[in-house]
């Protein structure tokens, strides 16, 4: 009985105890009939006995009475065993038809009892990380599943507060960090404006430059990422084709600087969301095929039903072990949690997995066959 449902456990102990309860019943009925029926053994004893005190008493008529003794004890024995038999089919029909009505009846109050826990359950199933603000608001008695069912709602108000704690000092985090980005990365350049600038601090400040740049594109990052963590406040029809059109448009400087050939197959496709968000998200994904990409390599980028989106790109062979590390925040094929690669982050795969979940989808990777990552994203239509 492991693998069945509590629901069926409890139905069926409900009905192998009332089978044990009648099977106690019926017998303890037949063996009160039993005792109680008369016995034809002990019938033809007694009139035998009257027989012969009759016979020794008086001898007022010469017909002896045996034969009717036992033609009335062969009767009283019919009459024994038919009643009997009767009892028993008739217990025996009854107790079958009432173990039925017992294990219907079984089931349906172990769903009544169980329900607080499919509705726990299913409560369970409907968070998420940006959306914990379902409760179960459970109604009845005190008593052991109420007092449940309210543990988890007061687990479920420490989390969304301690999520939202966490997005907020992100949030802030991230904005209290660009001003004095945005001014280190002007007196920078105003120095290395200067035409009589020494080599070496030319060189540092290229390097600083590059430094600053990634930090930059770091917080703009996590900015995105907080923002999609806490979920939409409104949606709006977003056609999904137009904004991979523009993104292609917009990245295709780079791409001709790497040597990628981009192709695409778009297909109008409405998604009810945020424009800005949605931006992003092809964007990170097409400016990550044409980076992590080989030599001469393509990326082919793909709007239609289902999945919503496709990007697909040519390059290095990728360990399918290594593939769920990449939507992990900081990561990268390497394994290196931060590198100092200047064109990225390691937020791409994220933002991408954040801002899917945010519009009730999901993102997926998986390798190409000859190298390369193709990533799908669902989105649910408008």
């Amino acid at each position: 009985m492991n693998g069945l449902s509590v629901r069926t456990k409890l139905t069926a102990w409900y009905g192998a105890l009332f089978l044990v309860a009648g099977l106690v019943l019926v017998v303890l009925n037949y063996l009160l009939v039993q005792s109680t029926l008369p016995d034809p053994a002990r019938f033809a004893s007694t009139a035998v006995a009257g027989d012969a005190l009759f016979g020794t008493a008086e001898r007022l008529d010469t017909l002896s009475p045996a034969p009717a003794v036992r033609l009335v004890s062969g009767s009283l024995d019919e009459y024994r065993s038919s009643t009997l038999s009767t009892l028993v089919v008739g217990s025996a029909i009854a107790l079958v038809a009432t173990a039925a009505l017992a294990v219907l009846f079984g089931w349906l109050m172990a769903g009544r009892a169980l329900r607080p826990l499919h509705d726990i359950t299913s409560a369970a199933r409907r968070l998420e990380v940006g959306k914990l603000d379902r409760r179960i608001n459970l109604e009845g008695p005190p008593d052991e599943l109420k007092e449940l069912a309210d543990t988890f709602d007061g687990m479920l108000d420490r989390l969304a507060e301690s999520f939202d704690s966490q997005k907020r000092f992100v949030a802030n985090a991230s904005h209290e960090l660009r001003t004095p980005l945005a001014v280190q990365r002007t007196l920078i350049e105003v120095a290395m404006a200067d035409p009589e600038v020494p080599a070496e601090l030319a060189k540092l400040g290229t390097h600083l430059l590059h430094t600053n740049e990634r930090s930059e594109r770091m917080i703009e990052g996590l900015l995105v990422l907080a923002r999609s963590d806490r979920g939409l406040h409104a949606r709006t029809p977003v056609r999904l084709d137009e904004i991979a059109a523009s993104v292609v448009r917009a990245t295709s400087a780079q791409a001709a600087s790497a040597g990628v050939t981009v192709e695409t197959r778009l297909r109008p496709r409405t998604v009810a969301g945020d424009p800005v968000l949605l931006e992003r998200l092809v964007t990170n994904l097409v400016v990550n095929a044409i980076t992590y990409n080989a030599s001469s390599g393509w990326v082919y980028v793909e709007v239609r039903g289902d999945p919503a989106l496709e990007v697909r790109n040519s390059g290095p062979v990728v360990p399918p072990e290594a593939v769920p590390t990449l939507f992990e925040p900081f990561r990268r094929l390497a394994g290196a949690e931060r590198t100092g690669d200047p064109r990225n982050a390691g937020l791409g795969l994220s933002i991408v997995r954040s801002v899917a979940q945010a519009h009730g989808g999901r993102a997926e990777a998986q390798p190409g066959r000859r190298g390369g990552l193709t990533v799908t994203v669902r989105l649910p239509r408008s």
